[in-house]
């Protein structure tokens, strides 16, 4: 279902967003992104039960990201509206508190669509995860069933391995050796 992006320019988006306090909307398009590397995930929908396991897990390790020059980004069908109410309602109460980075809105379902995630028979998109360098390349892609979350350390380590600019075998992790071609 999904097409392969690694190695092509990320599909353009343009979407309305709030803010990861919930107060305030607004928008974001993939050349805000230039020059930095992105996290780019989609999630099925707002009040559900596995999607705030990962979208608070990526929060937690927000400056992590940071630190490599990475901005992270979560995108549903939802609406900026259902985005904001979910932002404010508690954790304790199945939302997801505030947040580190904005939510997006794909209400159209386009940009899922673009990215080859959207499941049209139930309108919702899977469990995709792009990594976009900063020249708006896909580097890594993963989508997965909407029952499995995923894992913050692995998209971590691969964006590390990415940045690393060298061969990196299979387990690599900062510090070890790179791969001779040869």
């Amino acid at each position: 279902m999904a097409e392969r992006l690694v190695g092509k320019e990320a599909p353009f988006f343009s979407m309305e967003t709030v803010s990861g306090d919930g107060k305030e909307f607004g928008s974001v398009s993939l050349s805000d992104y230039k020059g930095k590397w992105l996290v780019f995930f989609f999630y099925p929908l707002d009040f559900t039960f596995v999607c705030p396991t990962e979208i608070t897990a990526l929060s937690d390790a927000y400056s992590e990201f940071q630190n490599l020059d990475t901005e992270v980004l979560g995108v549903s069908v939802d609406s900026i509206h259902s985005h904001r109410a979910w932002i404010n309602t508690s954790k304790e109460q199945n939302g997801l508190g505030q947040l580190n980075f904005p939510l997006a809105s794909d209400i159209t379902k386009k940009v899922a669509s673009d990215y080859g995630v959207l499941i049209e028979e139930e309108g919702v998109a899977l469990r995709g995860l792009f990594i976009i360098d900063p020249e708006g390349v896909v580097k890594y892609q993963v989508v997965n069933h909407n029952d499995v979350g995923r894992s913050v350390e692995e998209t971590l380590r691969v964006l590390q391995a990415l940045q690393s600019g060298g061969l990196c075998p299979m387990n690599w992790k900062p510090g070890d050796k790179h791969l001779v071609a040869g």
